[in-house]
């Protein structure tokens, strides 16, 4: 790269998050991690100083249009142009339906689905009108096969495909690519925490035997923002492990 490109990452405080931070960071790219918890932002940074990654936290309400118009005008105007948007921000409510409160299903949908819009719409016009970006959402294996007791996870994550699909469309011919990346079940902290009888049980259905690690999310990530992927738009790019497989 000529000149170092800024990328904006939502939920770059989580485990896949901080992956593909502490990558694109590795790759020559200015890094913003944006992440729903200030205290989490300020500690999460302090983390990667140690660990030797310049990366700066923000705390963002993904869920609040005007929270993603303010901190994308903030980075455009103070930091320099998005060339690289990665809208990696999600949050469970698993119940059954029958169960489900509409709280739990709003809110869910408002983080996973409504923040990819919102952080999208924002960043657009800035892109646009460079004729160029590179904008990558995270889906789930789950938005592709659905999961009991995740209507509201699997519908907000076929939702950012469904977008995706038809954004990528409308910005074909300005430089902009838009994919999707649907990581199957990947060795975060969240996963590791699962009891180890019920964790066994999710590796004994992944065809490669094992779980993924964040690495292997981040480095799909690292190639679709790249220059290089320019040919490559309204794809769905499925990391399963063999899990979940469709033509």
């Amino acid at each position: 790269m000529s000149k170092q490109q800024i990328a904006v990452v939502t939920g770059g405080t989580g485990g896949i998050g901080t992956a593909i931070c502490q990558l694109l960071s590795d790759q020559g790219y200015r890094t913003i991690a944006l992440s729903s918890s200030e205290r989490k932002a300020e500690t999460w940074q302090e983390d990667q100083l140690k660990a030797g990654y310049n990366i700066e936290a923000r705390p963002l309400n993904v869920s609040d249009f005007g929270d993603c118009e303010r901190l994308i005008l903030d980075v455009e105007e103070a930091i320099g142009p998005i060339s690289v948007l990665v809208n990696a921000a999600g949050i469970t409510r698993d119940t059954p339906l029958k169960r489900m409160t509409a709280d739990q299903w709003q809110t869910v949908i408002n983080v996973n689905l409504n923040g990819t819009f919102n952080m999208c719409r924002t960043a657009l016009p800035f892109m646009l009108e460079r004729e160029y970006g590179r904008i990558i959402n995270i889906s789930s294996i789950n938005g592709e096969k659905g999961q009991f007791g995740q209507v509201n996870y699997a519908t907000s994550k076929a939702g950012i495909y469904g977008l995706t699909m038809s954004l990528a469309q409308e910005v074909a011919r300005k430089g902009i690519t838009v994919n999707a990346i649907s990581p199957g079940y990947i060795a975060t902290d969240m996963v590791m925490a699962v009891d180890e009888a019920i964790r066994d049980k999710i590796i004994a259905q992944i065809p490669v035997g094992r779980l993924g690690e964040p690495k292997e999310i981040a480095r799909i990530v690292d190639f679709l923002a790249s220059p290089d992927a320019g040919f490559i738009t309204g794809s769905n790019i499925s990391a399963n492990g063999g899990q979940h497989m469709h033509p």
